[in-house]
């Protein structure tokens, strides 16, 4: 009997392991639509029904949970020989995942401060929103945020950030922003993020913590990445209530200004995760400790008032 496609397998193998089609066409870097389209396939090619939609998921029919247990091993050794490859084609290098907006505007920066008390390491910074398999994606570290930690073996809580309105300075020129009910007659950026996290503090939330009253709150634009919102707020399209960990370039060079600090924490942590073979590859344990220490200075500044 002929073997059904590789790709309807690793389609059906990925949707069992994760329990959700969107997840994973995120994994394989297709659309769900393809994903539901091999998982179609593999069960033409079986004769029997593997997936039944529930709800919003997905679950395992008898056939398929039992399929599963067949597959789960081998898929599992493949992954973990494209891992071991990939280690060795990374030699001493560290990988690091990172939430975009952290990458680009909290570790990202200061890498250079990193690479300069160690030239001899080498660091490949990644953003990604998704949390990775640690060792078997190939990664050393990684940074997120919240409860997301509890997914790891080996984690450290990081600082809690605070937010503060902030805004590009031509927004303001000419305009009397010395209390926080002014902030509301200028337009407004929202940061609305994903589902799994927390909702990041919103206007109507900064509002009451300030005791003023403004009745609904409506923003202009929202985005579902901080980066994005804090890159619209410097080109001068409103307030961004920002944090303050991310923003410390952009208050530095002047490309953004808080003209009323009244700050706001953030619901969780950060956190930073590594699998335990990243600290015993070259410079992986001093990696950790400097993130850690970084971490530490920042949560005396973002707390400072």
């Amino acid at each position: 009997m002929a073997l059904p496609p590789l790709k309807a397998l690793q389609a059906f193998e990925a949707v069992a392991r994760l329990g959700s089609v969107s997840d994973a066409a995120a994994e394989l870097f297709v659309t769900p639509g393809a994903i539901s389209q091999q998982i179609k396939k593999l069960e033409s090619c079986l004769g029997i029904r593997l997936v039944e939609r529930n709800g919003r998921g997905v679950e395992l029919t008898s056939w398929g949970a039992a399929y599963q247990l067949d597959i789960t091993g081998p898929f599992a050794a493949l992954r973990q020989a494209h891992a071991t490859l990939q280690r060795k084609r990374a030699g001493s290098g560290l990988v690091v995942s990172c939430l975009a907006t952290v990458a680009s505007r909290w570790l990202g920066p200061q890498l250079f401060d990193w690479q300069a008390l160690n030239p001899a390491s080498k660091i490949r910074l990644i953003g990604a929103e998704s949390e990775p398999r640690l060792f078997e994606d190939g990664v050393d570290f990684r940074l997120s945020y919240g409860s997301k930690s509890q997914s790891f073996d080996h984690y450290a809580p990081l600082f809690t950030d605070w937010v503060v309105p902030a805004c590009a300075p031509g927004l303001i020129a000419g305009r009397a922003v010395t209390a926080p009910e002014d902030i509301f007659n200028c337009p407004l950026i929202g940061i609305e993020w994903e589902g799994s996290h927390k909702p990041a503090p919103s206007w109507e939330e900064w509002a009451r913590s300030v005791g003023v009253s403004v009745g609904n709150v409506s923003t202009e634009l929202a985005f579902s990445l901080s980066s994005t919102a804090l890159d619209a707020a410097v080109n001068g399209r409103g307030f961004v209530l920002a944090q303050i960990a991310m923003i410390r370039e952009d208050l530095a060079s002047g490309r953004l200004v808080v003209p009323i600090d009244r700050r706001l924490q953030l619901g969780e942590s950060y956190f930073l995760a590594w699998d335990r073979a990243a600290l015993e590859k070259p410079f992986g344990a001093q990696f950790r400790d400097w993130v850690l220490a970084m971490s530490r200075a920042q949560q005396r500044i973002s707390a400072a008032a």
